[in-house]
């Protein structure tokens, strides 16, 4: 071992993991095989449309309406997803906008406090200007 290089091992390992991690090919029988387990079905082609028999219950799926539903369904959770969203955004702006009114109605509501108060205070000043001048005369 000391006339080892310190990482030769890693290396090695290294070597090992590349040769393992290689694309294999797959055996020629693999095809073979996966087909008999998929079990007894045939594909018929019918004026370019792929239909698939299923033997046992004697039913005919058509791909082309198997991929239509599919597509719809997909369609039909874009447009509910986009209500959602839209909901949402709604929703949103509604809140904003609501939060807004209700700011602004409580700085009304200072400003209006604030002119009585100065009311008041004006209302004093000229009652004591008043009795001041009545004083003079």
């Amino acid at each position: 071992m000391p006339s080892e290089k310190p990482f030769e091992h890693i290396d090695e390992f290294e070597r090992e993991l590349r040769h393992s991690l290689e694309r294999q090919p797959a055996p020629l029988s693999l095809k073979h095989k996966v087909m008999e387990l998929r079990g007894p079905q045939r594909q018929v082609h019918v004026a370019g449309v792929v239909e698939r028999r299923l033997q046992n219950r004697g039913q005919i799926l058509s791909i082309r309406s198997a991929t239509r539903r599919h597509s719809r369904m997909i369609w039909l959770e874009r447009i509910a997803a986009s209500l959602v969203v839209a909901a949402v955004a709604g929703g949103a702006v509604f809140g904003h906008y609501a939060d807004e009114r209700r700011r602004g109605e409580e700085a009304k509501q200072q400003v209006l406090t604030a002119l009585r108060i100065t009311n008041r205070a004006l209302d004093l000043m000229s009652e004591h200007l008043a009795e001041q001048d009545n004083q003079k005369q």
